[in-house]
């Protein structure tokens, strides 16, 4: 090496010191709540070097290790905490909902009439694929009753129009949309319901279930990827507007894995993107590769991941499609002595559940009435005797809204975590009073009992089926207020640190990444949220108004963008 290429040498070794020393972010003068133990714990201060916490704890001893001249953040009172992680979730359909109008109660500027809700869609609405699509809508929400096929009609006379219910199962046409679609009167539902005014005779523009599906299906039609990324940079800072540092996608179909996939490789997100397919899904994946790798990242800790397997028993209780061993007390069109359905048979649901068990794929049931509970618990039972694997897979069962005592101690003996969505107890709680009785309706989403044996729980949103707000979510969990104003099963209501930790440490469980996520300490990812006040210094009704100021991922702001 000749003199030049040594100066050269030295100075890019400096450089490199240099640009090391000054990568470090201390964050001071706030409250910083690692979510570490069964307590609330707190440091003065932590240091993040490029995408890692390096150190957490005393101030004096962060403001020595940071090197010289680390950006202080001077958090202002506010407090620091592991950012969110979405245990269940549409990624995907937020992102196809982007190409409408939100009509939801976390809209900006949400309807509460009939009128303020066609205004916004009149305002708001642009032809996609030829149609006015809309998500978020809840009759509930709407002061004076929910939009008719009249309603419609005379807004949108020749426009076809579809309108998607917040469950996201249901949703509304008008004439022009029920044309467009070729449903008439003769047309014959499979898997759903067309319904008929029994007084007119007539078409009420409703769908239910399948014949819904596949009008969004076809209003929606296809897209070239340059939009699908769009609505993919869109749906993100849904996330990240909510201190979301990590999303889930279930229901994910291959060409939307492929999808997601790619916009990470090449950078159009940044958040980490988990996807969880259907078991018709995993039989794909397993045909093209037999050793299709599950539950690990592309790029080591970080980027996009297959979870591994879901399996649904049943459907939503609020429309009375959740399997219950008993009657609903209220059974609507259904008749006497309706109880729901089994979406899938047993022999179905047992084959599945073994073949995760056997190729070590998580398994993720979804589960909602005490007999669709039944029926995973039963499958689980059968793959652990069959195989003799008892060791924790981290399985889950999702929603759990009417897990039984029994059963959750079932979930306790085998490893099974329970992941809820309080959120129901505000949007559906006075539904459930009506069409379960008291009794049931009050366990909705039992996670106090669940705590109590054992079980470890988590939070979900279940967005677009309930808003993305976090703390709305753990302010359900603590305070279980119905959208009347009732208190539903005040003995299930859970503290705030423990509902925090839904969304944080025991999500991170939940996916096998607690090393990395979840907690504020030193060697974790720098994946962090800025509140604007503590949860665990407010009062309970408070919760809900706390906002997200700033959401950081790997060391950056991505929230607000610069």
């Amino acid at each position: 090496m000749n003199i030049a290429q040594t100066i050269a040498a030295c100075c890019i070794a400096f450089y490199s010191l240099v640009t090391f020393a000054n990568t470090s972010t201390v964050y001071v003068n706030g409250d910083i709540l690692t979510m570490q133990g069964d307590v609330p714990q707190y440091v003065e201060a932590i240091v993040v070097q490029d995408d890692k916490i390096t150190f957490a704890g005393d101030r004096i001893e962060a403001l020595t290790l940071a090197g010289s001249n680390p950006t202080l953040y001077d958090l202002k009172g506010h407090t620091l905490m592991p950012g969110f992680i979405d245990s269940w979730g549409h990624f995907a359909l937020i992102a196809q909902n982007t190409l409408g109008v939100n009509l939801g109660y976390f809209a900006q500027r949400p309807p509460s009439t009939k009128a303020q809700a066609i205004n916004k869609l009149l305002a708001e609405g642009k032809p996609f694929n030829g149609w006015i699509l809309s998500s978020g809508y809840s009759a509930a929400m709407l002061s004076d009753g929910g939009l008719s096929l009249a309603d419609l009609d005379k807004a949108f006379p020749d426009q076809p129009l579809l309108i998607q219910n917040i469950s996201t199962l249901t949703g509304q046409v008008n004439t022009a949309g029920l044309k467009k679609l070729g449903i008439t009167k003769e047309t014959k539902a499979v898997g759903g319901f067309i319904p008929i005014d029994p007084k007119t005779g007539q078409l009420t523009g409703d769908l239910i279930g399948a014949p819904f599906m596949d009008a969004v299906a076809r209003a929606v039609g296809k897209y070239s990827q340059d939009i699908t990324f769009d609505t993919f940079r869109k749906a993100e800072q849904v996330y990240l507007s909510n201190g979301f540092t990590t999303a889930q996608s279930y229901e994910a179909t291959i060409d939307e894995m492929n999808k997601m996939r790619a916009a990470i490789s090449q950078k159009v997100l940044s958040i980490d993107l988990i996807a969880l397919p259907t078991y018709d899904m995993v039989d794909e994946l397993l045909k093209a590769n037999p050793n299709f790798k599950f539950g690990t990242y592309d790029s080591n800790d970080r980027g996009f991941k297959v979870a591994g397997i879901m399996v649904p028993t049943d459907g939503a209780p609020q429309l009375r499609l959740a399997y219950f061993t008993k009657p609903f007390t209220d059974t609507g069109s259904f008749g006497k002595d309706w109880r729901g359905f089994a979406a899938n048979s047993q022999s179905m649901v047992d084959h599945y559940v073994k073949l995760a068990y056997q190729k070590n794929i998580q398994y993720f049931g979804y589960s909602n009435g005490d007999a669709g509970i039944d029926m995973t618990l039963s499958a689980i039972s059968k793959a652990i005797k069959e195989t003799g694997i008892t060791e924790n897979r981290r399985t889950v069962i999702s929603h759990s809204f009417f897990a039984r005592d029994d059963q959750l101690k079932q979930y306790q003996d085998q490893h099974i975590m329970a992941i809820t969505l309080p959120n129901h107890i505000w949007l559906y709680g006075d539904v459930y009073l009506q069409i379960l009785g008291e009794d049931r309706a009050k366990k909705i989403s039992p996670l106090k009992t669940a705590d109590k044996l054992g079980v470890r729980i988590g939070i979900h949103n279940d967005t677009p089926s309930s808003g993305p707000n976090v703390m709305f979510s753990v302010w359900s969990a603590v305070n279980r207020k119905t959208f009347s104003g009732k208190t539903l099963g005040e003995e299930e209501r859970i503290d705030t640190y423990k509902a925090l930790q839904g969304f944080t440490v025991n999500a991170a469980y939940q996916y096998n990444e607690e090393s990395s996520k979840g907690t504020i300490a030193k060697g974790m990812l720098a994946d962090l949220v800025v509140l604007d006040r503590n949860p665990l210094k407010v009062t309970p009704d408070d919760i809900k108004s706390i906002r997200v100021l700033q959401t950081i991922k790997h060391g950056k702001r991505l929230y607000p963008t610069q």
